[in-house]
């Protein structure tokens, strides 16, 4: 039966994936988003009409549902107007549970690589002859940049968060984890309700279900362990040369190689796919060169992952000077992860820090001095380290003092700051 949706905070990268889904299978899909992006104007151009204004009179009478992102508060007008009306609300999760109940479902959970690992399988699972749905918390090339596909089968394969719980929406048949070292400290007291979380969300799986994680990982095997479920261990397969740097995506690849292996396809066509893989939107993305200078777009934001990325990065560029420019995402996790943060850069020849993308400001209430922090980065990693103030404060200090021919220059964050890297090749 058709329903007319309305998903407020569209623009989310599981969010719009979940839009293009709902309206591929004959909903009629509006919604909102405070800001305009590429993923937006792709919504507009499959017939998905949009708007940025966000104050609740685009909830109309005729709406079946809304769904909403972790973004968009309780007390938002979209919400309010909705919750005044009597429509159906629910989270981009619960929702995303909903359309995926009773199917088989592939959930890749864990605090980094999710996406990477997602879009890995999705080639994997595509070229063995397979045709599943796919949800991915990037954009991927070799999926017509998109961040889902539509497949005929009933098969799922998606990205599930931990973040304030949100994958216990769903209901998996099997999971894939790739960590579990802790993030997201605004939604969880400490390191074991992190834990407790995961041992939650493996416990979901049916009697027969499963689950592949690293065997040389001892929080993943805790979590496994406490869930009582049937782990693969991934580490009995190769570590792949692949045409993207760093041991991280080599683990990530042995995720998916032993996915593989558990639905009987083929080994060498699954390791032909991976050795192809081309990488994916903000993950390493060499965004181009000028004057010299290449620019390349990470979505880093955690210390685990910004040691990971800088060390692939170096064994890339290794005679080249690397600028690492670093936008902290959240004030709550700068705190919290401080010391974490302090010591993860030390292989870039220099650090610049950003002004911190206030992502949660209706919940945070400390405050991260940016001075501060960029100090015991210098002291901890020993490179010299800047706070440059805003991006277009940091645009200008980078020009026209910084950045010279020969440089690599890497833009770190899960904020807006995806846009100076955009802004250095203009």
């Amino acid at each position: 039966m058709s329903m007319k949706i309305y998903c407020s905070g569209i623009g989310g990268i599981g969010l719009s994936a979940y839009a293009m889904h709902m309206l591929l299978r004959g909903h009629s899909v509006s919604g909102s988003d405070r800001t305009d992006s590429a993923l937006l104007r792709d919504l507009e151009k499959s017939g998905v009409h949009i708007t940025t204004h966000q104050d609740g009179t685009g909830i109309t009478d005729d709406i079946d549902l809304l769904v909403y992102s972790e973004a968009i508060p309780i007390d938002a007008p979209e919400r309010m107007a909705a919750e005044k009306k009597g429509i159906r609300q629910m989270s981009y999760f619960h929702a995303l549970g909903e359309l995926t109940a009773g199917k088989p479902l592939i959930a890749v959970c864990g605090t980094h690589g999710k996406s990477s690992t997602v879009s890995m399988a999705a080639l994997v699972l595509e070229q063995s002859g397979l045709d599943p749905n796919v949800i991915v918390g990037t954009k991927v090339p070799q999926l017509q940049q998109r961040n889902w596909r539509k497949g005929a089968e009933q098969l799922w394969l998606v990205e599930a968060c931990e973040y304030r719980r949100s994958f216990l929406s769903l209901s998996p048949t099997m999971i894939v984890l790739t960590n579990a070292d802790g993030d997201h400290f605004d939604a969880f007291k400490d390191a074991s309700e992190y834990e407790d979380a995961f041992v939650a969300f493996l416990s979901l799986l049916p009697p027969n279900g499963v689950v592949i994680a690293h065997g040389d990982d001892e929080q993943s095997m805790r979590i496994v362990r406490r869930s009582g479920k049937r782990c693969i261990n991934a580490d009995e397969q190769p570590l792949l040369d692949l045409n993207i740097p760093g041991l991280h995506m080599k683990k990530n690849a042995q995720l998916v190689q032993a996915l593989a292996q558990h639905l009987a396809l083929s080994s060498e066509a699954s390791m032909r796919s991976l050795q192809a893989y081309e990488g994916s939107w903000r993950r390493m993305e060499v965004k181009g060169t000028k004057n010299g200078i290449t620019v390349i777009d990470d979505y880093a934001h955690h210390p685990t992952e910004i040691r990971a990325t800088l060390s692939a990065l170096r064994t890339q560029y290794p005679k080249r000077r690397m600028i690492c420019v670093f936008q902290p995402h959240t004030h709550d996790r700068t705190l919290k992860l401080w010391k974490e943060f302090a010591s993860a850069f030390a292989a870039a020849d220099r650090v610049i820090v950003t002004s911190i993308y206030d992502a949660r400001p209706d919940t945070e209430t400390k405050r991260a001095d940016e001075t501060l922090f960029a100090h015991a980065i210098e002291q901890q990693s020993k490179r010299p380290t800047t706070f440059a103030g805003n991006l277009l404060e940091t645009q200008h200090l980078l020009q026209s003092t910084i950045l010279k021919e020969g440089d690599v220059v890497v833009v770190m964050g899960a904020g807006d700051i995806t846009t100076l890297a955009e802004r250095l090749l203009a």
